[in-house]
């Protein structure tokens, strides 16, 4: 009897020591969870700032433009020729697809393309051409139309970025010819009388058009969308919208 009830208490004994270990499990399986939770919970709360940050800041005054010398510093000593920024002749050929008036373009031109821009264009491995598709509304085509006539004069890419870091909020009708007077002149458009000329051309509106078809006709639904050609390439390969600039990066090695 007393060899069964040792065998007994051993028994408890395990069963007590293998529900610690269970417990303890469960414990950090928890914790683990609630870990991933409360990230979860501060990547939406840090969302939430910055598209209440950016639908709040100031934007789209045509006498209070800000960034000229950031914009400046971003594209000096970089050849322009129309909306392509580096070399025409480099070998791998990078093309945005976006639309002025987009919020998540600007976030784009601020936070991903200047290292793309540092890596690669700068380098002369990649060029990159900004190529209208225009889905936020009708004033998406005045600006577009404005860029490529500041491209005509080799500041389009100066045009570009600093539209974007003085974006007001999407088709609220900022887009005044007193506004875009005042980034093309930022820009250091030269010629301001033959840059107001040309981008009221049909030429230009019709341009504008024929890329945000080329953009449907490709399968883009939202903006910035990317497109890459390349030695390796087999003709154009879509990227979409890549979540950072090391897909592009990556993508420029691959077609390289």
């Amino acid at each position: 009897m007393s060899n069964k009830r040792e065998r007994e208490k051993r028994r408890e004994e395990r069963l007590q020591e293998e529900t610690k270990v269970d417990s303890g499990e469960r414990r950090k399986r928890l914790l683990q969870l609630g870990a991933g939770t409360v990230f979860v919970v501060i990547i939406a709360v840090v969302v939430l700032i910055v598209v209440n940050g950016s639908s709040s800041s100031s934007g789209g005054e045509a006498g209070h433009l800000k960034e000229i010398p950031a914009v400046d510093s971003l594209v000096a000593g970089i050849p322009q020729k129309g909306l392509i920024l580096g070399d025409p002749k480099a070998k791998v050929k990078l093309y945005e697809y976006g639309d002025l008036q987009c919020p998540v373009c600007k976030a784009y031109s601020e936070e991903v393309l200047p290292q793309v821009i540092d890596n690669k264009v700068k380098s002369g491995e990649a060029s990159i051409q900004f190529r209208n598709f225009m889905i936020i509304g009708p004033q998406s085509l005045p600006a577009g139309a404005a860029a490529l006539a500041a491209g005509v004069q080799g500041r389009g890419w100066n045009f570009i970025e600093l539209f974007y870091r003085n974006q007001g909020e999407e088709d609220s009708g900022y887009v005044t010819d007193e506004f875009l007077h005042s980034i093309a002149k930022g820009a250091g458009v030269k010629n301001i009388a033959q840059w107001e000329k040309e981008r009221k051309s049909a030429k230009f509106e019709e341009e504008a058009k024929r890329t945000t078809e080329q953009a449907e006709n490709f399968g883009f639904t939202g903006t910035p969308s990317f497109a890459i050609e390349g030695p390796n390439s087999n003709g154009i390969k879509l990227l979409g919208t890549p979540g950072g600039a090391e897909p592009i990066e990556e993508a420029i090695e691959e077609v390289s």
